[in-house]
């Protein structure tokens, strides 16, 4: 029977730890996986913009061998109310697995349940898993064993809050969310969270006070305000989250050798301030990078 990989909390501490070792993997040797599944073809639909994931994923299904075919939701029938059951049902005829990039998590759900082969979650409005594996290969990177390691997450308890909380649970992280009143992580999550941490002795704090956060945090963790279909509540949102800011006041609560990171696309001034983003903690860039080895890993793994 097919995996999917619909969020973080489809595998289990030891496939996570095995994905994370592929991805390392991956980064070291890029050539040993060109062929890892030749022949094979993959769709990838995007129903919402996107340049990392996009890319990321092309590059990884044909550096392996494959074929990538890229599909924007208006290109489909799905444009013109064909639903995502028949979508889904129809593209498995054709391809070897599909990757979508949507808004509601129920249509992820429903073309994988109608789909015969492996589907990926490369965002919803519930959860970023594959920013959250390329997250945690980079924090590996750069501090070792995560087992313990308290990251700090600043602003909208979101789909990237949500994936960071479910591999930070079950990889035994100190997670520690910070959103101002009314914004904070969906309550379902947290509970599962907390019943992951009881096995895996992880730590999770939710809290509308920044400083109970970040201080001693090893790692600073913030997203957009406002993500793709908020653009509406933009200022509005800008006034709620102003406080929550990842500064250099947040940097110097930290641990002395904390390092930061955002998801991006970045909005300079608001959510991070532009000394922070540029400056010597930030490891920006090498956590969008890992965006394309860890998807690899992932990749090879499903359809392999």
């Amino acid at each position: 029977m097919e995996r999917d990989f619909l969020s973080i909390d489809d595998l289990s501490s030891e496939e996570l730890w095995s994905l994370l070792n592929d991805a390392d993997e991956v980064k070291r040797a890029p050539y040993g996986w060109g062929s890892r599944i030749a022949g094979k073809q993959v769709a990838l639909i995007f129903e919402k913009p996107s340049t990392r994931t996009r890319v990321s994923f092309e590059a990884a299904v044909t550096s392996m061998g494959g074929h990538a075919i890229v599909l924007r939701g208006d290109e489909l029938q799905l444009g013109r109310g064909e639903t995502i059951e028949d979508t889904g049902t129809v593209l498995a005829r054709y391809v070897d697995g599909i990757v979508v990039r949507t808004f509601g998590q129920d249509r992820i759900e429903r073309l994988a349940e109608a789909a015969s082969v492996p589907v990926i979650n490369a965002l919803s409005d519930y959860e970023h898993p594959c920013q959250c594996l390329a997250d945690l290969q980079t924090i590996r990177e750069k501090k070792g064993d995560l087992g313990g390691l308290a990251l700090a997450y600043l602003g909208d308890g979101n789909n990237v809050a949500h994936s960071l909380m479910f591999g930070g649970m079950k990889l035994g992280m100190d997670i520690r969310i910070a959103c101002p009143e009314g914004y904070e992580p969906f309550p379902s999550v947290v509970d599962r969270c907390r019943e992951i941490a009881a096995e895996t002795r992880a730590r999770l704090v939710v809290t509308n006070v920044v400083s109970e956060a970040v201080v001693g945090a090893d790692v600073l963790y913030t997203d957009v305000w406002a993500s793709m279909g908020q653009e509406s509540e933009s200022e509005k949102r800008a006034e709620i989250f102003d406080r929550y800011q990842l500064n250099h006041d947040a940097v110097e609560m930290a641990d002395d050798e904390v390092v930061v990171m955002h998801c991006l696309p970045a909005h300079r001034g608001e959510e991070i301030s532009p000394d922070v983003l540029d400056g010597p903690r930030a490891i920006v860039w090498d956590q969008a990078e890992n965006r394309l080895h860890a998807q690899k890993a992932l990749v090879a793994w499903l359809l392999s």
